[in-house]
């Protein structure tokens, strides 16, 4: 072969890889998208019937809302190449404004916007059955035009120049960059919201029980599938040796799930007496959500350690947060993606096959990881406690009482999600 013909099949091969990359994000893409999808169902089935509706609008609306956000602004901030305060804050490159991407960055676009609208939705089920619905609308704009992207900037960008990026910071798919932004503004919009009529009296905790379990798991199970997509996608990458690392990320996720999944059912059995189905389901969730971070970074030894880890400190963080400080988050949001997006993050130090703990790396990383991880929960929780305390003060959070104990589907949406019945709760 002679070097004009090696050149060309090498320029054939490099279009070819190309292409199958772009394709393999945008089927990522669609499976994170589907997971949408998944938030809806875990919430309609861990909360009240009577507020089903009010849960789904929010969900779609996170998505349709974010979507036109991230369009027009968000993806602007987060991957500009013009930057600010030390890279803290970046802004658009291009004479067009925050509109600069082109058609190389569609399949990217596209993958990142299902990505906001998730780290927003997280938002959606520590709040539900007592918020108002155009306040949510209000946040869930702000959290995925300025929030969001902000703190994607920090790590996610082209030119890796990223302030945690240099640092060494390691986050494959966002335990910290998505879950735990969403969890952190969840915890804030908890407590500015309240607790729902009725979950503390006489310093007893009540417990609320979700209408439908079926649905719940349902919703695990489709969160579980766009996982694959949500971590396997963030390789960015088709082809070659990417091809053997794309499928180690998969392998990782799937085990890390397994793992969380059988370590809360065992500890909920020892501690309970029984299984716990709904504590299972969250250990499943825990574990997806811990290994997001180190995926790509950790053998199939450190994500099974990743995922029994936090399937246990799930259970141990829902029940402290409800009972010890009495803040109510119906389907455990905080929990799932504050508390194990931050310990995710963190065990990565301790993991990670290179400069991790246990495989010679001594402390750095885990320090890298520890104050990476706190600077994303205190810039969510900081920036989501103002937006969220200037709205009370304005347009208010919370419906009225008669409003939170008929349901908010009726006052809401003037619908019935369940007309066939007539619910008597208060």
């Amino acid at each position: 072969m002679t070097d004009v013909q090696q050149d060309a099949l090498n320029k054939a091969v490099e279009s070819i890889t190309g292409d199958m990359s772009a394709l393999w994000i945008i089927i990522a893409a669609i499976l994170v998208f589907f997971m949408q999808a998944g938030f809806t169902l875990v919430e309609v089935g861990f909360t009240r019937s009577k507020n089903s509706g009010n849960i789904i609008m929010k969900n779609i609306m996170d998505l349709c809302v974010g979507s036109i956000m991230f369009w027009a602004v968000g993806y602007g901030i987060m991957y500009g190449s013009d930057t600010v305060l030390g890279g803290l804050f970046r802004s658009s490159p291009t004479e067009q404004g925050y509109f600069f991407f082109s058609a190389s960055d569609w399949h990217n676009l596209f993958f990142q916007t299902v990505f906001c609208a998730t780290a927003a939705t997280i938002v959606s089920g520590a709040i539900a059955g007592r918020t108002k619905f155009s306040t949510y609308l209000i946040f869930s704009a702000i959290l995925t035009t300025i929030i969001y992207p902000i703190s994607g900037s920090w790590y996610w960008t082209f030119d890796k120049n990223a302030w945690l990026d240099v640092a060494g910071f390691v986050d494959f798919a966002g335990s910290s960059v998505v879950h735990a932004v969403g969890g952190s503004a969840a915890l804030v919009a908890a407590i500015l919201v309240g607790p729902r009529i009725g979950k503390y009296e006489d310093g007893k905790v009540k417990v609320i029980p979700g209408h439908n379990m079926v649905l719940g798991a349902l919703g695990v199970f489709i969160l579980w599938l766009g996982w694959f997509g949500f971590n396997g996608g963030s390789q960015l990458a088709w082809g070659g040796s990417d091809t053997v690392a794309a499928g180690s990320v998969i392998i990782n996720t799937n085990l890390a799930a397994a793992i969380g999944a059988v370590s809360a059912l065992f500890f909920t059995w020892i501690k309970y007496g029984k299984p716990d189905i709904s504590m299972t389901l969250n250990g499943a969730l825990a574990g997806l959500v811990g290994i997001t971070a180190g995926c790509g970074a950790v053998n199939a030894w450190g994500a099974l350690a990743i995922g029994l880890i936090c399937g246990i400190v799930v259970v141990l963080s829902i029940e402290f947060i409800d009972k010890k400080l009495k803040i109510d988050d119906p389907v455990g949001a905080v929990s799932v993606h504050g508390v194990c997006g931050f310990l995710g993050t963190v065990l990565v130090g301790v993991f990670a096959s290179e400069g991790g703990l246990l495989h010679g790396g001594g402390g750095k990383l885990l320090l890298v990881q520890t104050y990476g991880s706190l600077a994303y929960i205190f810039w969510a929780g900081i920036t989501s406690f103002i937006v969220l305390f200037a709205l009370k003060k304005t347009i208010g959070l919370r419906v009225t009482k008669e409003e939170e104990v008929d349901g908010l589907d009726v006052h809401e949406h003037d619908i019935e999600v369940y007309p066939e019945f007539t619910t008597t709760e208060k």
